[in-house]
């Protein structure tokens, strides 16, 4: 189930202790979340290339991340989660509200399970967006759903970002990473609005592929308890 807005954090732990970052983040740090309000479900992922992780909270709204459980249970971490907040890198966190969401036509099965899911950031200017957003929705998104392994794509605007001033995401998710080297994706690239706007100096976005990891988690009243979803 997606919500309408979705929290994204990532965080690399060392190779020495990645196990024990992974058991903490499935029994501990993700069902904490998944009993406060606003929470809907979430689903973790991996960097195709190194010891990267990914973690995609569908949200309610934005306004989730402003309730007092959850400003509480972030200025309360237990002694596991304060270790493992100091001794990560590269942590981000990226809140943002859906404004598009376009999926491929005849799925028999949910996006939200694919396999790949790749990231796309950028900073608009606020002058640029409405044409930003035009060519994406319009022109892009379609294009690139062409693709039989192109099963979804989810637009937001960035309202929580820390640490790039990004504006802008896409969520794409994929049945096989092979999409990303497919002739529909190629054009989509090479159209003369696609050109027109890479030539504009802010057009300089951030991509990132990740491979799903594990069951997705859905949320559990706080009498009850968090459970992870098997894909499929």
């Amino acid at each position: 189930m997606k919500g309408g807005a979705a929290l994204l954090s990532a965080m690399t732990p060392d190779l020495d202790w990645e196990e024990r970052f992974n058991k903490w983040y499935d029994t501990h740090y993700i069902p904490n979340r998944m009993v406060m309000p606003g929470f809907i479900g979430a689903q973790r992922y991996r960097d195709a290339e190194r010891p990267s992780y990914l973690v995609v909270y569908e949200l309610d709204s934005t306004k989730a991340l402003e309730t007092p459980e959850y400003a509480k249970l972030r200025a309360q971490p237990a002694t596991e989660t304060k270790w493992m907040l100091a001794n990560v890198t590269e942590a981000t966190r990226y809140a943002g509200t859906g404004i598009f969401e376009q999926t491929r036509d005849g799925l028999n099965t949910d996006p939200l399970d694919a396999p790949y899911l790749v990231s796309v950031y950028f900073s608009v200017p606020d002058d640029r967006a409405d044409e930003f957003n035009r060519w994406y929705n319009e022109e892009h998104v379609p294009m690139l759903l062409n693709c039989s392994d192109w099963l979804m794509c989810r637009r937001f605007t960035v309202e929580d970002a820390d640490p790039e001033p990004w504006t802008h995401l896409a969520l794409h998710y994929l049945r096989d990473e092979k999409a990303l080297k497919s002739p529909e994706r190629a054009a989509a690239n090479e159209t003369p609005w696609r050109k027109k706007l890479g030539e504009e100096s802010w057009f300089r976005g951030r991509f990132q592929l990740f491979q799903r990891h594990g069951n997705r988690f859905t949320h559990k009243a706080a009498t009850g308890r968090p459970a992870a979803r098997r894909a499929g």
